[in-house]
Formats: C-alpha cells, sequence, structure tokens
C-alpha cells in the first residue's frame, strides 16, 4: 500500500464488517485493510440475513455490502440494518452497476456505492468517506444519478389506479426480478405477467422496465405498507 494511502488512515481503527458470498473476496478485502492499516475486520458474513445479525452483534462503523447474494440480497439487508442501526455506514461493493441495482440501494440506505473494478486505494478512500458520512460514488454511479435528477418530469400517471397485484408484479420488477420468476414467485403464468407489465406501464406512461423500476423506487413503492386500490 501506498504511503500516500497509508498517511489518510486515522489514528483510531475503522471497524469494518465485509459482507460477500466469495470467500476469496472476503479474504482479499481483509487482506487489503491489514494491510492499509487503521481497520478492524470485526466480522464476516456471505448472505444478506447474516449480515443483519453481524452487524447487530459487531456494531461495525461501516458494512462493506455485496447485493447479489443467495437468500437475502444485499439490498434488503441494508434496508433492514439501516432499520434497526441508523448510526451504520453501508458502502455497497458490487460489480453490478443496472439501474435496478443502484437505485433501490440508495433508497435503502447505503451512503456509497463502488464497483469492483475500482482499485485498492479507491476502496480505502471511500470507505473512509462514509465512515465520516460523506457520500462515496463510482462515477459511473454518481452519473446514473445526475442524469437521473436531470431526467425530464414524465407524463402524469392515469388516474386509473395500480390493482393490488400490479402493484405486487411493479415492486418485483424494482426488485430486478425477470417475468419469469415473478411468475414463479406469484405463482401466475409469465403470460400473466406480461399482461401485467404492459398495464402497468400503460397506466404509468412509462416506456420500459427499468423506467418503472425507477418510478417505484422514486414515488416510495417498494417500501414496507404501500397501498393500492384492488
Amino acid at each position: 500500500m501506498a504511503k500516500k494511502t497509508v498517511q489518510l488512515i486515522e489514528e483510531s481503527s475503522v471497524r469494518v464488517l465485509i459482507v460477500d458470498d466469495h470467500a476469496i473476496v472476503r479474504k482479499g478485502i481483509r487482506a487489503l485493510l491489514s494491510e492499509a492499516g487503521g481497520f478492524e475486520v470485526v466480522a464476516e458474513a456471505d448472505n444478506g440475513q447474516a449480515a443483519v445479525l453481524r452487524a447487530q452483534e459487531s456494531q461495525p462503523d461501516v458494512i462493506l455490502m455485496d447485493l447479489l447474494m443467495p437468500g437475502m440480497d444485499g439490498i434488503e439487508a441494508t434496508r433492514q440494518i439501516i432499520s434497526r442501526q441508523p448510526q451504520t455506514r453501508i458502502l455497497v461493493l458490487t460489480s453490478f452497476a443496472a439501474d435496478n441495482k443502484v437505485f433501490p440501494a440508495i433508497k435503502a440506505g447505503a451512503l456509497g456505492y463502488l464497483l469492483k473494478d475500482s482499485s485498492p486505494s479507491e476502496l480505502i478512500r471511500a470507505i473512509l468517506q462514509v465512515h465520516h458520512g460523506e457520500p462515496s460514488l463510482h462515477p459511473t454511479i454518481a452519473r446514473k444519478l445526475l442524469q437521473e435528477i436531470a431526467r425530464p418530469a414524465e407524463l402524469q400517471p392515469t388516474p386509473e389506479a395500480l390493482t393490488a397485484r400490479e402493484v405486487m408484479v411493479l415492486q418485483l420488477i424494482a426488485q430486478g426480478l425477470s417475468n419469469q420468476e415473478i411468475a414463479d414467485r406469484v405463482a401466475i403464468s409469465e403470460s400473466t405477467v406480461r399482461a401485467h407489465v404492459s398495464r402497468i406501464l400503460a397506466k404509468l406512461h412509462l416506456a420500459s422496465r427499468t423506467q418503472a423500476a425507477l418510478y417505484a423506487v422514486r414515488e416510495g413503492l417498494t417500501d414496507a405498507g404501500m397501498r393500492a386500490e384492488a
């Protein structure tokens, strides 16, 4: 680790929880932080459910959160951890830059979003930034957010409300599920899912599933307890 990077580290150690379903990734990050100095890896987890438990047990300052994991994913784990431990800083560390991952993760409470092709010094810097309560975004993610903010407002949704089933399908779209995965989750046919998606896009005046996912995140429709007309 270059001296310049080491000088960025504070005297007091930053307590870190590493969440990733690949042991080799966790081992690599642990070695990197150990070499950098100024960090203490207090726990590891290989899925979202374990991350929630380890966060409660170890009370880390910063959590490095992967997104795509078996069982509970990183987005849901982030949501649960922030709801229970709002002082904890979460830095997403993933290979995925798709809109249906970026926006839900930030909506769930992640303070930073870094891609795994980042350099070691970028990871160190990002951990320190979120530890200080400052957002840290990979340039690709920052551009996405700026483009979304600058995008002109779309047409207002039709007065016809989404049905309860359409709201459910919209939630699952926002989670990044395919039509077949939605069909399996809701126990309906894939053709029925396609019909629901078409009606959702028509009612909301949207052109694609990505826009539907962004709409759901912006409007808070991914939150628990949302309401819709049956």
